[in-house]
């Protein structure tokens, strides 16, 4: 049996991170049995970061290699009918999102305005952890944004950079069925995995009045949920 270790559930999705969500509904949407645990500590996964999978004693890391990897050896044809055009659209659909990931982070990390409000409703939901692991956690991420650059941004800098990525989302979500048609693919799976963790999220941030404000957006992430939550 595949198992897919990925951070923990938080406001009601599968896996509070982006990432590990958009493998979960990938999972889910193309039909492939799994087992999922969830860590909090991700310093022994490949690359030190989540997720990753583990099926017939290989461990493969890396979202976009995960599910390349799963739908060569099952043979998935969740993208079969995609054009070249397609597949072109999803890669750099696909890396925006990365950018996109930073600014959601950051919203919950780096602002002093929502990190309480993170903080305790994570420690609330996971009573293993207190505030001062929480407080730690978000000292190592200080570093990592600081690194990547996103943490040397005001707020309203870093919002401006996710709420174009969320424009473009909202232009390319459909106000019916999916981003190719009446059958969701990978890249729904993907946009999923990131509108999830903003529209679930009940603290009114400036990436989450967005989503809010779009129909279609909320229309596509309350749809794919519906099929992965089950």
């Amino acid at each position: 049996m595949l198992t897919l270790y990925s951070y923990p559930p938080l406001f009601g999705v599968a896996d509070n991170n982006g990432y590990g969500l958009k493998v979960f509904a990938f999972l889910k949407l193309a039909g492939v049995p799994f087992v999922h645990e969830h860590l909090f500590d991700a310093s022994a996964a490949p690359r030190g970061q989540l997720p990753y999978i583990v099926e017939d004693g290989e461990t493969i890391g890396d979202s976009d290699v995960i599910i390349a990897h799963l739908t060569d050896k099952h043979g998935l044809t969740i993208d079969a009918a995609l054009t070249p055009a397609k597949r072109r659209i999803n890669h750099l659909v696909t890396r925006m999102l990365d950018d996109l990931y930073w600014v959601m982070s950051y919203s919950r990390w780096k602002d002093d305005r929502y990190y309480p409000l993170f903080r305790d409703a994570f420690v609330a939901q996971h009573s293993q952890l207190d505030a001062a692991s929480l407080d730690k956690a978000r000292d190592y991420n200080a570093q990592r944004y600081y690194y990547q650059g996103i943490g040397r941004y005001t707020p309203d800098q870093a919002y401006a950079r996710g709420l174009a990525d969320l424009q473009v989302l909202a232009e390319i979500v459909p106000t019916r069925s999916y981003v190719y048609g009446p059958a969701p693919t990978s890249l729904d799976a993907g946009i999923y995995g990131f509108i999830a963790n903003i529209h679930f999220y009940p603290i009114e941030t400036p990436l989450q009045a967005f989503v809010s404000a779009h129909p279609n957006l909320v229309r596509h992430c309350e749809a794919i949920h519906a099929m992965v939550s089950g």
